[in-house]
């Protein structure tokens, strides 16, 4: 990590101090980007950013606030710790307020085993730009499509560096590379569009531009001539490209701000069945060239492999240290958090049990029904589960892909649905949510 972040902390909490902080924490996050747009085989859009921000919290007693800026001159360090100190003053108490024991600090907060930094330097512009021409080209040479919307190959850069005066002092780097296509079909009233893209840490990891393009092509004009999907309560498949999102639902009920509330539909499952049996949902931030890996959390906790959901059955909340003890528990080392907000549980890398049984035959088996890959919009009731979707994707007849399908509305109970849910084998392994393409029985369609 960088010197000059370590410094900015440092400096951070000393202007703390001087102000009459009782205690406080600090973060500096310097960032780097460049990002290459094309549009009818020439450049469109071309941009580079790079910034620092930081960010401090002071505590006095049970109370909190938070102040961040990207000027980086003493003059606004002392300014911020100032104001932080007398908002804190006037801020309400919070029982969970409070930086980590110092015996709880992660003891090994080197991240290099994680490999979350690619070696190789930054990327000419050049070299992003022949790749956002090489998928715009693709994705165009698929019948049927009739434009490129998008095209587009980046790559970035994070350094992060947190302190606290309880003594914790750590950061980590990670790199980024990624590249995306959006294609579109048909003309006029009649256009549909579709998109894909992947993204990793190092840049060789990733497939050709010009797979990534062809796949957003075919995807695009495989929607061509949609038809309004049948009314009333079928099976329906989650794609795997949507599938996360409903695995997220539960992720999201699990949080422990939420639980603390009482304002949460999973706040009476612990110990109970929430998704089938066989199927464990593991939390682990130690994936290698994983993008959500990190050695600590934002409260300079260890970081550990667990189990949320096992063989079915919730095993254990999501929490940062005040929703730990607000429940009286202990943090799972799940803290989060930004320069200008306070930290916050929040999940890193999931993955789900896979099913046996591929996307194909979970289709043949239903015979009849709805394959989703495409979500819009969400109403979901935070304290009931009962959930409401925009969707489209395509019908299935005859345990295969009949017709395009849109304007559908999905209907159910998150705490129905998710027990019941059935894994294909098809997640990406490398991304850091891995959940498969999932099968759910029952819901309520309504299309015509």
């Amino acid at each position: 990590m960088p010197d000059d972040l370590s410094r900015l902390t440092r400096d951070l909490l000393d202007a703390a101090t001087k102000a009459g902080a009782e205690a406080a924490d600090a973060i500096a996050i310097r960032d780097t980007s460049i990002s290459i747009d094309v549009r009818a085989g020439a450049l469109e859009q071309a941009e580079r950013a790079e910034g620092t921000e930081i960010g401090l919290r002071v505590l006095m007693g049970r109370r909190q606030a938070c102040v961040s800026a990207s000027d980086l001159t003493p003059g606004t360090m002392a300014e911020m710790a100032a104001r932080a100190v007398a908002m804190a003053r006037e801020a309400p108490e919070d029982p969970g307020v409070g930086l980590a024991d110092p015996d709880d600090l992660a003891r090994d907060r080197d991240a290099s085993a994680l490999e979350l930094i690619d070696p190789r330097p930054e990327p000419a512009p050049s070299e992003l730009q022949d790749a956002a021409l090489a998928m715009e080209a693709a994705a165009a040479s698929v019948e049927g499509v009739s434009q490129v919307q998008a095209s587009s190959a980046a790559y970035g850069y994070r350094d992060v560096h947190l302190a606290a005066t309880n003594g914790f002092s750590g950061g980590y780097s990670r790199s980024s590379s990624s590249l995306s296509a959006v294609a579109i079909s048909g003309s006029g009233t009649g256009m549909e569009r579709d998109y894909h893209g992947e993204g990793r840490i190092f840049r060789d990891d990733l497939p050709d531009p010009a797979e990534i393009g062809r796949i957003a092509g075919e995807r695009a004009a495989a929607l061509q001539n949609p038809r309004r999907a049948k009314t009333g309560a079928y099976p329906v498949i989650y794609d795997e490209r949507v599938s996360s999102g409903l695995i997220g639902h539960l992720v999201m009920a699990i949080n422990g701000s939420a639980i603390a509330r009482g304002s949460s539909w999973a706040r009476d499952l612990m110990g109970a069945q929430v998704l089938p049996k066989g199927i464990d949902l593991i939390e682990d931030p130690h994936r290698v060239r994983i993008s959500g890996s990190r050695p600590f959390d934002a409260e300079g906790l260890a970081t550990a492999r667990r189990a949320i959901v096992e063989d079915g059955i919730l095993q254990s909340w999501t929490l940062d240290l005040a929703s730990a003890r607000k429940l009286r528990l202990s943090s799972t080392a799940n803290a989060a958090r930004g320069p200008s907000s306070p930290p916050q549980p929040g999940v890193t890398n999931l993955s789900m049990t896979q099913g046996d049984a591929s996307r194909a035959e979970l289709m043949a088996e239903i015979g009849t029904g709805l394959l989703v890959t495409s979500l819009i919009g969400s109403t979901i009731n935070p304290n009931t589960g009962d959930y409401s979707r925009g969707a489209s994707g395509f019908w299935i007849e005859g345990g295969e892909i009949a017709y395009p399908v849109t304007g559908i509305t999905l209907a159910g109970n998150l705490r129905e649905m998710l027990p019941r849910v059935r894994p294909a084998n098809d997640a990406r392994t490398h991304l850091s949510r891995v959940v498969p393409s999932l099968l759910v029985e029952g819901l309520t369609l309504a299309g015509d």
